[in-house]
């Protein structure tokens, strides 16, 4: 039986060449609105998105004939995957793709806070040279906290075997810790943690995770870097622990303001006040969405997803 697969968001050409080398049948709709999808999508078998829009119950319903939904990125939350796994539709997503990318961008971030390049590079363009208030700080003898030790919290806690660094990690699940983190409790994390790196997905129990209440239950201050999810954090809480010095610095990949899709943020004519904080802060980096973007990872994640398509159908 011919697979026939419609492709909805653009992705490494190596994807589509080797599923047709394969023998599956491509087809593209990179236009269409969800409502234009639904009205043919009972005609395919497979799915492959990035994040285009939700997967939802109603989706679900008209695509009778899906037999998997793959989504060329790490997280799955723009699939209502309770409801597909219940109709027995197989979802597939390719965290191990682009787990490098992202571990690379953790520490450039926590490197860039560090050492005020970002700040120092600003003030020597605008003719300042200034030494002493860009003093920065070494990562070695610090501990690093690590939320979330799947596929991109072991990619960064082995980045950083080069440094002279004790590495935690918190997971709800058990034994996840290996010879580059130590796994703990939440409370030990809290109580030992310099630097804090984000490596979690977005699900009801992360939403809006990191408010005030769980920042002050840190011990000391801290540095902290979110590459996973925007809406794990309140803005406006992280805001005020910077304001009052909990916070030290943050390194934002994502942010509460995202669209779904990932492509832009939701901004009105009124910027948000903690947005604005953020946005004129010295002690902020702030990058849209791409830690997980390289050019290796563009044509990795593709292959992932192949190799784990095929795996479906070869036996």
């Amino acid at each position: 039986m011919s697979i026939k697969i419609l492709h909805i968001d653009s992705n490494h050409p190596t994807l589509w060449k080797q599923l047709e080398e394969a023998g599956f049948e491509n087809h593209s709709d990179f236009a269409s609105s969800k409502e234009e999808i639904e009205a043919k999508i009972q005609d395919y078998n497979g799915i492959i998105i990035r994040s285009r829009f939700k997967i939802d119950k109603q989706f679900i319903d008209k695509a009778v004939n899906l037999q998997f939904i793959a989504r060329v990125g790490a997280g799955l939350e723009s699939i209502d995957c309770d409801y597909a796994l219940d109709k027995d539709i197989h979802l597939i997503a390719a965290p191990e793709g682009n787990c490098n990318a992202v571990a690379e961008h953790t520490l450039g971030m926590i490197l860039s806070l560090f050492n005020k390049l970002n700040q120092a590079d600003s003030e020597i363009r605008s003719g300042a040279w200034n030494r002493e208030s860009n003093r920065g700080y070494e990562l070695d003898g610090k501990t690093v906290g690590i939320i979330g030790y799947g596929n991109m919290g072991k990619a960064f806690a082995k980045k950083l075997r080069g440094f002279d660094v004790e590495v935690l990690c918190y997971d709800i699940v058990d034994n996840m810790g290996d010879e580059n983190a130590k796994q703990v409790s939440l409370q030990e994390l809290q109580k030992k943690t310099d630097v804090l790196s984000l490596h979690i997905p977005w699900t009801p129990d992360t939403d809006k995770m990191i408010d005030l209440n769980f920042i002050n239950a840190f011990a000391k201050p801290f540095w902290i870097i979110n590459t996973s999810r925007g809406k794990n954090i309140v803005t406006a809480d992280l805001v005020e622990a910077m304001k009052s010095e909990k916070v030290l610095g943050a390194g934002l990949d994502v942010l509460e303001y995202e669209k779904l899709s990932f492509e832009t943020l939701f901004q009105d004519k009124n910027t948000p006040e903690a947005f604005q904080y953020l946005l004129d802060g010295k002690k902020v980096i702030l990058t849209p969405h791409i830690a997980g973007w390289t050019f290796e990872s563009h044509e990795r994640l593709a292959q992932v997803i192949v190799d784990k398509i095929k795996a479906l159908y070869v036996k």
